[in-house]
């Protein structure tokens, strides 16, 4: 069985070509960056592996994925190869997505641009109090004592 999951962060903007042809397709391809779960020295590292969609995933990747955002991938990994200019065969790999969605809210992709582009403020907390995070954290607030209303338990 062939199949990857992978979650990660785009290294930048999704690239889309179109097949030439009667029936053209969306050709999509991108690069996440995915955290190792080990850690070397206390350093954080990653491995950066190519992704490419097709069709209406394709499309989907061109008009909503930006650099920065968390995305869940599934799909195969294919590899092949191909001879460059200078007559050497390069070997390539990459996964064909089969399904890829949002892994975090939009809210929560805007902070975590911001927070790479500048430094956070001394001053600043580090986690919002409870009422603020049920403000804009993107769920809904349940409230106290619905479980009598449910009609199942």
């Amino acid at each position: 069985m062939n199949k990857v999951i992978l979650m990660g962060r785009l290294t930048r903007d999704p690239e889309v070509r179109y097949s030439a042809g009667d029936n053209s397709m969306a050709i999509a391809r991108y690069t996440l960056a995915v955290d190792r779960r080990f850690r070397r020295d206390g350093e954080n590292s990653a491995d950066f592996i190519s992704c490419v969609a097709f069709g209406r995933s394709a499309e989907f990747a061109e008009k909503y994925f930006r650099q920065g955002i968390k995305i869940v991938v599934t799909g195969r990994i294919q590899t092949g190869s191909y001879t460059n200019r200078d007559g050497q065969r390069v070997y390539t790999t990459e996964v064909v997505v089969e399904d890829q969605e949002f892994a975090e809210s939009k809210a929560a992709s805007g902070e975590n641009a911001m927070s790479r582009q500048s430094a956070p403020s001394p001053s600043a907390p580090s986690m919002p109090s409870p009422s603020q995070a049920s403000v804009g954290d993107g769920f809904m607030n349940i409230p106290d004592g619905i479980d009598e209303e449910l009609p199942f338990n």
